[in-house]
């Protein structure tokens, strides 16, 4: 009976589901792997290829273009290529590559190429880059094209707690400059609020205003993206103006800056040292003025300290420093920010809420808020959408797709981890009665129930409580 090598399959399994196309040739330039990824990419079927050689099968290429042979030949890999091409159905495609050697014994034995198909982000990049160009293009275009798009200032900033007063202080102030301002929040604060507001509240309102999410785009695209394409810069490049040219004379706010890549961060401060960018594949230097806005989600003084935001480039861009307070740190506001959504949404959704309800509002009160002013504003949204059209009041009952909120009930006492004349025994001790008598509490003194809901024996429990209770 044969032998089924597991291993084998197990490896063949993984190869042909994995979502990264795979192409592997050996020193012969056959091609030994293909799988079905790398074969919708390239619009071929994987019997095409197998045992083939890669010049048969691919004969636009030579050993000078094809990525696989020149890694075989030099031993060196290129990694993170962008490439752009027409595959075999007529299909434009764009993939970033990386290109390895593979070697036994110290011998070059083949090479591996793995693609990421991201030619979805490309095309979403290609149309935002077209809209910004469309709307600087012509002044009826800028006008139609302005007037759908949301611009806020420092009214949209709803709150009266001192620290968002102090933010939008600092803010004000820094509208009327052209000075890098950095602004750190958590997510959901409303960095890209201030942001808006600084640029259409300043001396820049009537230029342009551009918002670049550092994340969101792999680093292959984010260089064409902010700085522009020529001819010849990858392959399939065209020629196309990034978005410092088509924010020259405004604000360009790169948001999670401490997501973009140390040698791309390294590119941006020469940008801001020296005035000028240079196209991805291009000689010619140009020549721009744009103001930078970045924004970050993680405290500063870590991104330092973790190495994500290189120190000149830190330094370059906290000129002028803004931080939000996260919505757990000013509670008051959350009144005042839940009956501005209450406002919003009974204009948007055609209805007459007059208030929430006070056991709502104390549970709003309790919560934690980890996606602050933005979770709120959801939620109360999907509240509104659910109440009936004839209610004026949205009660705990309308918050079904938040239901998690009303059960989230904080320690009353844990914060004794902030006292500074306590032990840490002491301290934890004080925090394990807390838990205890909270649970007990919510099991409305059942044993049993909150000797399992706390994960510990009923007679641990009752020991506990013995000793708590003296």
């Amino acid at each position: 009976m044969k032998k089924i090598d597991l291993n084998k399959i197990i490896m063949q399994n993984i190869l042909h589901h994995a979502d990264i196309g795979i192409h592997v040739i050996d020193n012969e330039r056959r091609t030994v792997i293909y799988n079905k990824v790398m074969a919708q990419l390239e619009g071929l079927d994987t019997n095409q290829v197998i045992e083939k050689d890669i010049l048969d099968i691919f004969p636009s290429l030579n050993e000078e273009t094809s990525t696989l042979i020149k890694v075989l030949h030099t031993g060196e890999a290129i990694l993170n290529s962008t490439q752009s091409y027409l595959n075999f159905k007529g299909q434009r495609i764009t993939t970033i590559n990386s290109t390895i050697p593979l070697y036994s014994d110290e011998k070059i034995i083949g090479a591996l190429e793995i693609a990421n198909n991201i030619t979805h982000i490309k095309n979403l990049s290609d149309q935002l880059i077209e809209l910004q160009n469309e709307l600087s293009s012509t002044k009826s275009s800028k006008k139609s094209l302005r007037a759908k798009i949301k611009r806020y200032n420092f009214d949209d900033i709803i709150g009266e707690d001192p620290s968002m007063s102090l933010a939008k202080k600092i803010a004000r102030k820094a509208s009327n400059s052209s000075s890098s301002v950095l602004i750190y929040g958590d997510t959901g604060t409303g960095k890209e609020l201030f942001a808006q507001s600084i640029h259409y509240g300043g001396i820049r309102a009537n230029k342009p205003f551009i918002a670049q999410n550092c994340a969101a785009i792999p680093e292959a695209l984010l260089e064409g993206i902010l700085f522009g394409t020529d001819k010849g810069g990858f392959t399939g490049a065209v020629e196309r103006e990034g978005i410092f040219e088509q924010a020259n004379g405004g604000t360009l706010m790169l948001d999670e800056i401490n997501s973009m890549s140390l040698p791309l961060q390294a590119k941006l401060l020469r940008v801001l040292q020296e005035g000028y960018i240079r196209r991805v594949g291009g000689t010619k230097d140009i020549p721009i003025d744009v103001r930078i806005i970045a924004t970050t989600n993680e405290e500063p003084l870590e991104t330092l300290k973790k190495e994500t935001i290189r120190k000149d480039l830190y330094y370059r861009l906290n000129v002028i420093f803004i931080q939000i307070p996260s919505l757990k740190e000013r509670k008051k506001d959350i009144l005042v920010l839940s009956n501005h959504f209450v406002n919003k949404y009974n204009s948007l959704l055609g209805k007459k809420i007059e208030k929430i309800s006070e056991e709502v509002i104390n549970s709003f009160m309790e919560y934690t808020w980890p996606g602050n002013v933005r979770e709120l504003g959801n939620v109360i949204e999907g509240a509104m959408n659910i109440v009936d059209d004839e209610e004026r009041i949205l009660k705990k009952e309308d918050f079904i797709s938040s239901i998690y909120i009303m059960q989230d009930k904080p320690l009353k006492n844990a914060i004794v981890f902030q006292e500074k004349n306590k032990t840490l025994p002491n301290i934890l001790e004080e925090m394990e009665k807390d838990i205890i008598f909270n649970a007990l509490n919510n099991n409305q003194y059942n044993i049993s129930k909150t000797a399992e809901e706390l994960g510990i024996k009923r007679q641990t429990l009752q020991h506990k409580l013995k000793k708590y209770k003296s």
